[in-house]
């Protein structure tokens, strides 16, 4: 683990030493978005040393070839990765002809802060150069989020002693590669570059072999630059990929000169690309016009409603309450329900690693915390994106030779595009994620338009996969599924997976009790006949789960219990984590899990166990586990909550709430773990609070962690917005807005009519 780079403020990241060893997992921790692009915490003056430059677009991505000496048939034709774009932040920075750069120039005082309340980042530091210079250099910059397009950055520059001449150069560079890129690959084509109405530089993706539309990218920026009361003029400067603007000014001690530097990105994917130039030049005019400060009014006032809605407040502990703060603004920054053509990636607009695309994490993890603390539109909106996505899933069950549709594990279109075979072809649990995402919204909204309309197509289309993908063991007299990797990745090619088996015979259940409430017109257009109906019946009545009668438990799949069953607390540190440590050979064959398995089903399906099962299987699997999913310790904490095992579940949300700010994987420097930050919230609502929700009435089990003296969360339920607040001995919960509602709080019903108290 490396040391924190970050002091402990509620609201705040702050730090008051650079660290050069750590500026990748800086920049990580640092970055911001607005939904539509974002950027790493790189440096607006750039940096020579170790760094990642980044800056990402939502929807933007390239299909990378991936046919190697391991492909099969039923492969996918490419890896679909999210690529860097125009780096559209710089402003080089010369004085007295010294390119200022921390990795090379003398500094001090330095000071670095993300603002989580109001979305900003800033930074300053002292450089001391030749002949007795000594200059202050102050950075701001935010992603609007009250216009999508617009990124603006500040730069001030006082001269504290000695006389210089300073330039500033705003720059737009387009050279830009991946990290992971083969040899340098690069992605973009210039195909426009021009210095009017504003400085612009348009990209294309180049050309791909599939049949994934090119995207074009058009930066555009306006610069306002003034010392002491005076407005600088600029110079242009032009090369390949690159347009520049450099102004250049004397100053003496005391004197100052200042950049407001207004950013529009507008992309093919909203815009023909003949329109780009007079689209961004448009909105640069208003921002121009409207200026820097009232620009962040703007954001500010919309990121304070979002927290309005959704803030959740600890007191007695400032790291939890630093952490998940820090969770919710980056998941925020990330997706915020705008555009039902995007989701939540598992780096956001932190970093390239996982392709960027969608996993089955937005389902699982992302979709119970945003039905409250958002809007419902913003779950329908996630909905709606794998609805639209049906005809990639038939696609991919196609390509396995299977009926109905198997949603993708990794996927920008609905096609599956992840190179790893076990990805790829078993981890076919990933299907029982998007129903179980249908039956989460209806049971928390009771709305069951969606479920017997756009639904119930997904799932219809899922269960008839399933129904093919198990088969009949005639010797057993049982429905089984072979040849998959379940959540447990430290695990392929298993046979019979519980949690694999468990959730495909729970989507045929859900799907046949979901066509009983569909409109004729719409059963007719689905076409399920009463055969199909009876082998649905048949799986659902004969499949076959690995269990241990003596153990009391659910066996995660046929040979797990033949491992050497050795805990986790046995590994000397040496060996963790263990991917970093172990041959791939070795991971597969110990008996460590690295995430929720079989505990991920008794999450997922909650109310249909009971809490002796719950309590069996947890103190059996959770000493194997090791937790390297960031999407581990949420459910652990949860269940541990609800089984009364407070210090369990208190370790573990701390594990998941600074996940990334403690860097417990030795891995955020390569981008953030934005799928399981939802983690740190479920842990508290769904944990500490025990809000559960899945047989569709409001129910609550709070509890106080020992070293916490109150915490208190907003959720919005079914027209209802409700204020929660757990103190030491009692539960307050407040109807803010909506109708009168019957809860049961501790196994007590009660109606909630305006503010009520409740003893714990």
């Amino acid at each position: 683990m490396f040391k924190r780079l970050f002091d402990i403020d509620p609201w705040k990241l702050t730090c008051s030493a650079f660290d050069k060893e750590n500026v990748r997992l800086q920049e990580s921790l640092t970055a911001i978005g607005n939904s539509y692009m974002g950027m790493r915490g790189n440096f607006e003056e750039g940096y020579s040393g170790d760094c990642h430059q980044g800056t990402y677009i939502a929807g933007i991505w390239y299909p990378d070839k991936t046919r190697v000496g391991w492909w099969k048939n039923g492969y996918p034709d490419y890896f679909g990765k999210v690529i860097n774009a125009t780096n559209f932040i710089g402003v080089d920075i010369i004085i007295n002809d010294v390119k200022i750069d921390l990795a090379t120039v003398a500094h001090k005082d330095f000071y670095i802060e993300l603002d989580m309340k109001s979305g900003i980042f800033k930074r300053n530091y002292t450089v001391e150069l030749p002949d007795g210079v000594v200059a202050k250099l102050a950075f701001e910059r935010f992603v609007s989020v009250a216009t999508k397009e617009l990124a603006l950055i500040n730069v001030h520059i006082s001269l504290l002693a000695g006389s210089a001449s300073v330039q500033l150069v705003p720059y737009m560079d387009g050279n830009v590669v991946n990290e992971d890129s083969n040899y340098e690959e690069v992605f973009w084509n210039e195909t426009a570059r021009a210095a009017q109405p504003y400085p612009f530089l348009t990209m294309e993706t180049k050309e791909n072999p599939f049949d994934v539309p090119q995207f074009s990218v058009t930066t555009m920026m306006a610069n306002q630059v003034s010392s002491n009361g005076n407005i600088l003029k600029a110079h242009t400067g032009q090369r390949e990929k690159y347009l520049s603007e450099t102004y250049t000014v004397a100053l003496e001690a005391g004197g100052e000169v200042s950049l407001e530097k207004y950013v529009a990105v507008v992309t093919s994917r909203d815009v023909a690309e003949e329109a780009h130039s007079q689209t961004a030049a448009l909105i640069l005019e208003d921002a121009v016009a409207e200026g820097y400060g009232q620009a962040f009014a703007k954001h500010q006032a919309v990121w304070a409603e979002r927290w309005e809605k959704a803030d959740v407040t600890i007191s007695g502990d400032d790291e939890a309450q630093q952490g998940i703060r820090f969770n919710i603004f980056q998941l925020f920054s990330t997706y915020y329900g705008e555009d039902e053509r995007l989701n939540v990636g598992p780096k956001g607009f932190t970093g390239e690693k996982y392709g960027g695309a969608t996993y089955w994490d937005t389902e699982a993890y992302i979709v119970p915390m945003y039905l409250s603390v958002a809007d419902p539109h913003v779950t329908q909106q996630l909905l709606k994106y794998r609805h639209n996505q049906l005809p990639g899933a038939f696609h991919n069950a196609r390509q396995q030779g299977l009926k109905g549709a198997l949603y993708p594990m990794v996927t920008f279109t609905g096609v599956e595009c992840h190179n790893e075979w076990e990805i790829t072809f078993e981890e076919i649990h990933r299907n029982a994620a998007i129903a179980h995402a249908i039956y989460n919204y209806t049971m928390y909204t009771g709305d069951e338009a969606y479920l017997v309309t756009d639904g119930i197509d997904v799932l219809v289309a899922i269960a008839r996969f399933w129904a093919d993908r198990v088969h009949y063991s005639a010797r057993n007299d049982k429905y089984m599924i072979h040849g998959v990797t379940g959540p447990n990745e430290y695990e392929n090619n298993v046979n019979n997976n519980w949690y694999t088996n468990t959730m495909a015979v729970w989507v045929l259940r859900y799907t046949l009790e979901s066509l009983k409430k569909v409109a004729a017109d719409k059963a007719k257009e689905l076409a399920v006949t009463a055969d199909e109906q009876a082998k649905w019946q048949d799986i659902i009545d004969k499949m076959y789960y690995p269990e241990d009668k003596e153990l009391g438990i659910f066996v995660q799949h046929d040979t797990f219990l033949d491992k050497d069953l050795q805990p986790v607390s046995t590994l000397s540190k040496e060996d963790l984590p263990l991917n970093q440590n172990w041959s791939w050979d070795k991971v597969l064959r110990s008996p460590y899990i690295k995430q929720a398995d079989v505990l991920q089903a008794l999450y997922f399906l909650n109310n249909e166990y009971t809490l002796e099962e719950k309590q069996r299987n947890y103190d059996f699997y959770e000493p194997l586990t090791v937790h390297k999913s960031s999407l581990s310790p949420c459910v652990h904490s949860i269940l541990a909550a609800e089984l009364g095992m407070e210090e369990k579940a208190v370790e573990l949300y701390a594990r998941t709430a600074r996940l990334d700010l403690d860097n417990y994987n030795n891995d955020t420097e390569d981008g953030l773990h934005i799928t399981s930050m939802s983690g740190s919230w479920l842990s508290i609502v769904h944990g500490f609070a025990g809000m559960r929700t899945l047989d569709g009435s409001l129910t609550f089990a709070p509890f106080l962690p020992q070293n916490w003296q109150g915490y208190s969360f907003k959720i919005n339920y079914r027209g209802r917005l409700i204020d929660v607040a757990v103190s030491r001995g009692e539960v307050v919960f407040k109807l803010l807005k909506g109708a009168a509602l019957d809860v049961t709080v501790c196994g007590q019903p009660m109606r909630l009519t305006d503010s009520s108290r409740v003893t714990l």
